[in-house]
């Protein structure tokens, strides 16, 4: 966990403070969150804070999570890693595990707070790792699916596949890894409509 010092203290650096009313949302999680261009201002039905940090595991969110989440008490946390670990040649019960550690961790600080985990992205860079991607996948859904809310499971692989079951490239950067503009469109409409559920929208 050493490597990321840097990343940790500049995300210790943010602001913790509550603006406004609406309710605050940690998005956490690897540089799919990192890299989000605006993704503060994509959801303004929400105080959204990016916590993501560059080539996170889902090890290292559950590692860090009391140092860098929980002086925002959020509302609700909207977690993104996975694939890292699998990449880094961990196997998908592992993952399954830090997901329950890091579940333990919200229950412990934050109480009964929502938690969203969106779904392992299957990209053409990590093709070769699809069988530990639709398993781990599969274990926390089951997992999310039987305990009800406050959890929840947000899969996007369907809308982001062709008819032949691939990962479109153009919701992808040329590295074939990391969402394009396109990608990240897809992503704020399908997490909007989640949010819009958990905290609806009041009349005007």
């Amino acid at each position: 966990m050493q490597w990321y010092q840097d990343e940790i203290a500049r995300l210790a650096r943010q602001d913790t403070e509550r603006h406004g009313a609406q309710p605050k949302v940690v998005f956490y999680g690897s540089s799919t969150f990192t890299r989000w261009p605006e993704l503060a201002q994509g959801f303004p039905q929400v105080q959204a804070v990016n916590m993501g940090f560059g080539g996170a595991t889902l090890a290292a969110c559950a590692w860090f999570f009391e140092q860098v989440v929980v002086p925002h008490r959020p509302d609700a946390l909207l977690l993104y890693a996975g694939d890292n670990d699998l990449s880094d040649g961990r196997n998908p019960e592992e993952v399954v595990l830090f997901y329950e550690h890091l579940l333990a961790s919200v229950a412990a600080t934050l109480g009964p707070i929502p938690v969203c985990f969106v779904a392992i992205k299957l990209s053409p860079a990590r093709l070769h790792l699809r069988g530990s991607i639709d398993y781990a996948n599969a274990c926390i859904r089951q997992r999310a699916v039987a305990a009800g809310k406050p959890l929840a499971y947000l899969d996007f692989n369907v809308r982001m596949l062709d008819a032949h079951g691939h990962p479109q490239p153009a919701l992808f950067e040329a590295d074939g890894l990391h969402l394009s503009a396109a990608g990240y469109t897809l992503w704020q409409q399908e997490i909007g409509t989640r949010l819009d559920q958990i905290f609806p929208p009041t009349a005007a």
